[in-house]
């Protein structure tokens, strides 16, 4: 009998690039190195096990998907870059021009459809927020992208004289500007969330439920009105399910 394969899933963002190697039926090893600091690579692979493929979602550009390139081919590998399809793993991408569609939002919806379908609003919380619609067939809908929070208060601090970018509370009823400019992003984002839920029962979807990944998205599950459940590394989970898959295919 055969050993199980190692696959190592790579999600490379704009602040963090995170990695985990999966041997079924879990993650053995994980980690993340900051995005503008690619070389602590070679530090962390160095010692890992080596895989059997490598697939990876690059939103981070060309230099950061150099340096992962080079960390494979220690390996003799050559990565598989993940891309938006029309149809993969059981998901459907109704997007004009599938390949538009980023990896990182691709992946995540893979990795909820592969874990339970049902009808989702996939969110994911990084440096941008992306909010997406999944039904339980598999047919991603269309989805939204607005700011991360950070990055809505970094946006204000920058365009007007007058109005810091300290963080401030989430509060019923601000009565401070870094309580009203923190209170404002996350209201903003609990709306577009909760207008998405709305959406897609309004189109005759039952039972939507709300999955959420990223950084930020631990401080949102008590925020929006709208149940939230947690689910860490989704899209790491939706790389690897994507890089069975190209396994499965390839017997």
């Amino acid at each position: 009998m055969s050993r199980p394969s190692r696959i190592l899933a790579v999600d490379a963002g704009n602040t963090r690039v995170k990695w985990a190697l999966y041997k079924n039926p879990a993650f053995v090893s994980e980690d993340w190195f900051a995005t503008d600091d690619p070389e602590r690579l070679g530090d962390q692979w160095s010692s890992l096990a080596v895989p059997d493929s490598v697939v990876i979602a690059n939103v981070a550009g060309d230099a950061v998907g150099e340096y992962l390139k080079r960390g494979c081919e220690r390996w003799g590998l050559s990565p598989t870059w993940v891309s938006g399809r029309p149809e993969q793993c059981g998901v459907t991408n109704t997007y004009d021009n599938p390949e538009q569609l980023g990896p990182d939002r691709w992946a995540a919806l893979i990795g909820v459809h592969a874990r339970s379908p049902g009808n989702r609003v996939v969110v994911c919380m990084g440096t941008a927020t992306t909010i997406d619609a999944l039904t339980i067939s598999g047919e991603f809908l269309g989805g939204m992208i607005l700011p991360g929070v950070d990055m809505m208060r970094a946006l204000l601090a920058s365009k007007t004289a007058r109005l810091g970018s300290e963080r401030g509370e989430v509060v019923s009823f601000p009565h401070s500007t870094r309580d009203a400019i923190s209170t404002g992003a996350v209201r903003a984002t609990c709306g577009a969330i909760e207008h998405m839920r709305i959406e897609m029962q309004q189109a005759g979807h039952t039972d939507v439920s709300v999955v959420a990944t990223g950084g930020a998205a631990p401080g949102f599950s008590s925020m929006c009105k709208c149940p939230m459940v947690l689910c860490d590394g989704l899209v790491l989970q939706g790389l690897v399910r994507i890089g069975q898959s190209l396994i499965e295919e390839s017997r």
